[in-house]
């Protein structure tokens, strides 16, 4: 049996690359992407592939024996920077990712490298502190400075924890072992109509049901009318049923709106409602002292979701719950297989695994630490003001157009809409959302720039999202001119249509 095994250091697995063969592949690669970034503003947003188009590029099946690394990376790395929507580039403003910062592009090559498991402590030491602190400053850059928390993938996971959490606390009976039965329809989830699709899956997956959510009307600024949420709390209680979280927005998706922290905190206390926020997208501009006033209250929030892949500017994919009391996170996730030897003999130790859903996980903390250290504070303080302060000026550029309807502006989003003149906002809605949608398409294909889009009061909008580093002055005074010019073309084109085509 001995003789048929490799001999101790002669293995040459097919999938090891040496020192010589690794250098080559990854000098090459860095040499490429650095030429990309440097020259990321002359190529186009997105070249809108069709899945056809792609799939006739890929292999058509496994290859029998193996290829050249080098050669595998470079044909990769032109796929990759030929076929896809760049979201670092400067005139991206769609759905709300950032710009990825070129360290963070580099601490995830080192995270792999080292590929700790950050579930346990014995199996990734380092990078659990680094996950450690880095919550901890997340924390203490927008303001909430107590508590604990956990890396995750993105809003969605940070929010779900939120929930669990949540859902773990405000019961009142063994929930682990009976499970939700006793709370069959009972139980009310508050959120505003301009809340993220989030609380749709958390109710959902978690037991609740679509039905235990109670939507908020907003006032005339997007953020949810707390008068409505006070008055859908008492009539539910009065109905016997159990109000048990209210989720508040840090910059809803569409239109970047905030609520008014303090008042709904004041009434989750009232009525031992679990108050969550979702930050992902804004919460990161409470770092700003001249939004203090705007994110008074968010130190108040039990829990609190945040994306660092959105307005942090690091790579995906980094989000974070915040928890103010960190018990209650081991009280919701924590187990104790006999299979887990975890425990530390001379100091306690931190295990993620027991802080949320996943036991392998990847060490998504290293670029957002990285990040955070490499332009401090105040460096991350300018970055957001900047991309404000583009999106504001935009808003007035846009103003200024005699065929551009602006809507609203909060944060770094601003919404509007082509209206050509003659056409009568209220009889020809209908009209301009088809018109509004086409130039969207257009533009989302067009390459030379990326928005998204909004619906306000049923108005089909478009919707620019600054969470771009790269983005410039001139990049926003280029975009009504563009909005125009397609606009004008598309409403020519529509009304030589046949009606009711």
């Amino acid at each position: 049996m001995k003789d048929l095994l490799p001999d101790e250091g002669k293995r040459r697995p097919p999938i090891e690359m040496d020192a010589v063969a690794f250098r080559k592949a990854g000098h090459q690669l860095i040499d490429d992407i650095a030429d990309f970034l440097t020259s990321l503003r002359d190529y186009p947003v997105t070249t809108a592939p069709t899945p056809g188009l792609l799939k006739a590029k890929l292999p058509k099946s496994i290859p029998l024996t193996g290829a050249d690394p080098a050669a595998l990376i470079k044909e990769t790395w032109q796929l990759l920077a030929n076929n896809s929507l760049l979201n670092g580039h400067p005139r991206f403003w769609g759905y709300i990712t950032s710009s990825p910062a070129p360290l963070g592009m580099l601490g995830d090559l080192l995270a792999a490298a080292v590929n700790s498991n950050c579930g346990a402590f014995v199996l990734s030491p380092l990078a659990t502190e680094i996950e450690k602190q880095t919550v901890q400053w997340l924390g203490e850059l927008i303001g909430y400075p107590a508590g604990d928390g956990i890396m995750v993938s993105g809003g969605n996971m940070a929010n779900f924890v939120g929930f669990l959490v949540a859902r773990k606390a405000k019961a009142t009976w063994d929930i682990r072992k009976e499970g939700l039965q006793p709370a069959r329809g009972s139980w009310r989830v508050y959120a505003s109509e301009e809340t993220h699709t989030w609380v749709h899956k958390a109710v959902d997956l978690f037991g609740l049901g679509l039905d235990a959510i109670r939507w908020i009307p907003v006032d005339a600024d997007q953020r949810m009318d707390v008068s409505l949420l006070e008055k859908a709390i008492t009539e539910d209680k009065k109905a016997g049923l159990k109000a048990f979280f209210v989720t508040a927005t840090a910059g809803s998706v569409g239109t970047g709106a905030v609520d008014a922290f303090r008042n709904i905190s004041a009434l989750c206390k009232q009525h031992d409602c679990w108050f969550h926020i979702d930050g992902a997208y804004g919460g990161f501009a409470a770092a700003l002292p001249e939004l203090e006033d705007l994110f008074q209250g968010i130190e108040l929030a039990d829990s609190i979701a945040i994306d660092p892949h959105k307005w942090l500017y690091s790579p995906l994919e980094a989000g974070c719950t915040l928890i103010k009391d960190a018990k209650l996170l081991t009280d919701t996730f924590s187990f104790h297989p006999a299979y887990y030897n975890f425990e530390g003999e001379e100091e306690p130790q931190t295990n993620f695994y027991e802080r949320g859903m996943q036991n392998s996980r990847g060490f998504r903390a290293l670029k957002v630490w990285l990040g955070l250290r490499q332009v401090g504070t105040e460096g991350h303080i300018q970055m957001i003001r900047e991309d404000i302060r583009l999106a504001k000026l935009l808003f007035e550029l846009l103003n200024e157009c005699k065929e551009i309807e602006t809507f609203t502006q909060h944060l770094s989003i601003t919404t509007f809409r082509y209206k050509p003149a003659g056409i009568d906002v209220h009889s020809g809605q209908e009209y301009l959302n088809r018109l509004n949608q086409a130039i969207l398409n257009k533009l989302q294909s067009g390459g030379e720039v990326f928005p998204s889009n909004a619906v306000l009061n049923g108005n089909f909008l478009l919707r620019v999202c600054i969470v771009n580093f790269r983005t410039c002055l001139s990049d926003v005074e280029a975009l009504p001119a563009i909005v125009l010019k397609e606009g004008k073309l598309l409403h020519e084109q529509m009304q030589k249509e046949p009606q009711g085509s």
